[in-house]
């Protein structure tokens, strides 16, 4: 599985209508609306490292009221099992 997470700034009218088209996307997971520098965080999930080029610049890119994105993809994941048995930080929350 390759994960990509997309960094979207969206026409600010529109924010609610971009983040539901986008979740309606095949091979989005997640649409988060966010503060800082961009409207949105859309997680990508595919199988293979081509239909990331499908998913992320033939449809995603092209949801009307996006007014630009960045893509990051993920080389690994770290849940928070997984840091726990490694740093055992004994945080509580």
């Amino acid at each position: 599985m390759i994960t990509a997470i997309v960094l979207v700034q969206a026409e600010v009218d529109r924010i609610p209508e971009v983040a539901a088209a986008i979740a309606d996307l095949d091979g989005v997971s997640e649409v988060y609306s966010v503060t800082g520098d961009v409207d949105l965080i859309a997680m990508v999930r595919v199988r293979e490292h081509d239909d990331l080029a499908v998913v992320i610049a033939d449809r995603l890119n092209k949801v009307d009221g996006i007014r630009g994105t960045q893509t990051h993809i993920a080389f690994r994941a770290y849940s928070k099992h997984d840091l726990e048995a490694t740093f055992s930080l004994g945080f509580d929350g």
